[in-house]
Parts: structure tokens; C-alpha cells; sequence
């Protein structure tokens, strides 16, 4: 390294999300007030093996990029670097490929590499570690779905997304006395859909979560109807389970490939349907979630999680993710964060709420009394009348 400053490499890996390049900006801004050089590796961990491939980072490079979308960096979920086929299931990385990444931080005397990603970016950011690789690991995912984290940049963005589409949804559902049905992302888990659900006036959330039928799904559309309600949001996550067992997917594209889900909106709209005769319609948010400016939450978080990301490179602390615990930026072990997702609590403080609200969950427990999952009715709270 004589004559030439320690360099930082950076990579973001896995589906692209809203504050990627916030957090490259922070990092590349703290490591040069440190003393360190960086550069970016491109489309994520492929740029670390033959061909190598990266560019040189510094402020001239990051400025004005804290607002995009995307990242400048590239990124890849597919490709030589699978360490995840599906829940629980791991995929140790060639050993050549180890090696490889090893001389190229060798060769380019990378003193730390921070990785940006979700659960399948992080394992194998571990496997790195494992080799013996410094590595620090930074949470993205706009599922929420890492639990070693309070939330992840991107989920913000997401759930605003979502919820912009329910309010336009929401007009037009009612103009046309329509039930809607909006389909937004989450594998394993409701995040997104719980939040934007509430936040947007859903009338149905559908999640991974929860078990539900198409009679309750019905059931709810009819109760508003009796309501003097003639139109019904419905909002269900690409993951949710159906009543009968399984997802709606596409079949994996190869072996160490997950499935790829989305279509559950389209079979729960023309059920509902089927059995009720009304015109429902259904949107698919898709991509659309990931796209576009992160918001001022996750700008703020994401800036944070870089800034502290090189902190630890500078204190040698590798084999580390950040990760926040309100209202502090922390750190855990990668091995850790990697070794179970979020999921929404079923009975958690957001879901008694959305319950409290009359939201359905597909469950028939809007049928009960909404502090009848765990909450003390009010009367429990009010003194005896005298």
C-alpha cells in the first residue's frame, strides 16, 4: 500500500430501491474526511471477479445523487453470486469465486468493503467474511424484512408508493362503485401491505401473515355494501398465501434462482368477482415501488447507515451490519442479521389498529370486538359508575 492511501470499496446487490445512492454519497464524504480513498464495484459482486469492474468515488463523482433513485453502482440479484433460492435456503458460494474476490481486494488494496443489500446480499457478504474478506454490511430492502434492524431505507419509499396508489385508487373506486384490488410487493412478509393499508384507507389487507378466506374477503365487501359503502379497497401482498395452500408464481428461472411471485391480485379479484358479481379491477404495483426519489425518511436513514458503515471500517470492526434501533444507528453480527426475517406480529400495536379501524384481514376477526385480540376493552380502563 506504499505511496497509495487505503481504499473502501462499495457495492450495491440485489433489487434496486430508493436511497442506495444516499447511502454511497455518505460513505464516499466520510471516508474522505477519514483519509480514505473509494471505489465503486459494479453491478454488485460481480464487479469484484473476472472482469473486474469498478470506478473511482469521491465527491465529484457522488454530488447531487442523494436524491436519485437507483443506484450509480449497478446491481445484480441474479448471476455467479446465488446464496439464496428461498426461505431458509442457502447456497454456499464456489470456492474460486472466493478467491477471486480476495485477490482483487488484495490487488486494488481494499481495506474494507461495504456491502449494500437485503437478506441474500448480506449471506453472502458473510460467506466473504467467513474467507476472511473485511466486509461490512449495510441493510436495503423495501420488504422490511431483516430483523435485525427496526426498518431498512427503502421501506419508507415503498409503503409511499403504495399509498399514493390507494388514494388515487380510492376516487375512482368510488365514482365507479368498484371494488379494487392493489397488489404490492412482500415475499415473506405484510410490511408493506399493513402499512400502506392503513395509511391509504384500505378496507381489506391481505398478508403472509395471516390466514384468510374469499367467503371473508366477500363477507366484508357486502358489509360495507350494507353501509351505504359501494366500492371496497382491497390490498394484498404478492406473498400472501392462498386459502387453499401456496402462492401465485412463476416457476424459479433456474436452480439457484427464487421464484418469482406476483399474479395473487388478478386471482383474488376475479374470485371475488365470480362469487359476487360485481367489477372489480386490480392494479400491479410492481416495479413501480422501487422506482422514483427516496423519501426524507429514507434519506435520512440511508445517510446514516453509510456514514456509520465507514465507521466501522475505520475501527476494524468486520463481519458487522448496521443497523437501527430507535433512535440509534447500532451494529450486529452479519451472521446474525441473516439468520431470521421480520414478520409482521399479528397482534402488534399497527394490526390492533387497523382492526380497531374496521379493516378486514380476510380472518373474520372483524366480525369481533376490536380489543378482542389481546387489548382490554374500555371499559376496563373506566371506573365502576356510581
Amino acid at each position: 500500500m506504499t505511496g497509495r492511501k487505503p481504499r473502501i470499496g462499495i457495492l450495491t446487490s440485489g433489487g434496486d430501491c430508493p436511497g442506495l445512492n444516499a447511502v454511497i454519497r455518505a460513505a464516499v464524504k466520510t471516508a474522505e474526511r477519514l483519509g480514505y480513498g473509494c471505489i465503486g464495484f459494479l453491478r454488485g459482486f460481480e464487479g469484484l471477479v473476472d472482469p473486474v469492474s469498478y470506478m473511482p468515488l469521491d465527491s465529484r463523482a457522488t454530488a447531487g445523487i442523494l436524491t436519485q433513485g437507483g443506484t450509480i453502482l449497478g446491481s445484480s440479484n441474479k448471476g455467479r453470486f446465488s446464496a439464496t433460492t428461498g426461505e431458509d435456503q442457502r447456497v454456499p458460494l464456489d470456492p474460486w469465486l472466493l478467491e477471486q474476490v480476495a485477490q482483487t481486494v488484495r490487488q486494488l488494496s481494499i481495506c474494507g468493503l461495504i456491502c449494500v443489500g437485503g437478506d441474500g446480499s448480506l449471506t453472502i457478504a458473510q460467506q466473504l467474511h467467513e474467507f476472511g474478506i473485511p466486509v461490512i454490511g449495510v441493510p436495503k430492502t423495501i420488504d422490511n424484512d431483516l430483523a435485525a434492524t427496526a426498518f431498512t431505507f427503502g421501506f419508507d419509499s415503498a409503503v409511499a408508493s403504495a399509498t399514493d396508489a390507494l388514494d388515487r385508487l380510492h376516487t375512482t373506486a368510488a365514482s365507479h362503485e368498484r371494488v379494487m384490488v392493489l397488489e404490492v410487493m412482500g415475499r415473506h412478509t405484510g410490511w408493506i401491505a399493513l402499512h400502506a393499508g392503513i395509511a391509504g384507507g384500505g378496507d381489506v389487507i391481505l398478508m403472509p401473515e395471516i390466514d384468510w378466506t374469499y367467503e371473508n374477503v366477500c363477507r366484508k365487501v357486502l358489509l360495507r355494501e350494507e353501509e351505504g359503502k359501494h366500492f371496497t379497497l382491497i390490498v394484498v401482498a404478492e406473498g400472501a398465501r392462498l386459502p387453499a395452500g401456496g402462492t401465485v408464481h412463476t416457476p424459479a428461472a433456474g436452480e439457484c434462482q427464487q421464484v418469482r411471485l406476483g399474479g395473487i391480485g388478478l386471482v383474488v379479484a376475479e374470485e371475488v368477482s365470480r362469487r359476487l358479481k360485481r367489477d372489480v379491477r386490480t392494479v400491479v404495483l410492481g416495479h413501480l415501488q422501487r422506482g422514483g426519489s427516496p423519501t426524507t425518511f429514507d434519506r435520512v436513514l440511508a445517510t446514516q447507515f453509510g456514514a456509520h458503515a465507514v465507521r466501522l471500517v475505520h475501527d476494524g470492526q468486520f463481519g458487522q451490519m448496521v443497523s437501527y434501533h430507535p433512535p440509534q444507528i447500532d451494529n450486529v453480527a452479519i451472521s446474525e442479521a441473516v439468520r431470521s426475517l421480520s414478520r409482521v406480529d399479528v397482534g402488534s400495536s399497527a394490526v390492533q389498529a387497523a382492526r380497531a379501524l374496521g379493516i378486514s384481514f380476510g380472518d373474520a376477526a372483524e366480525l369481533l370486538s376490536p380489543f378482542a385480540h389481546g387489548e382490554r376493552s374500555p371499559a376496563a380502563h373506566s371506573p365502576p359508575v356510581a
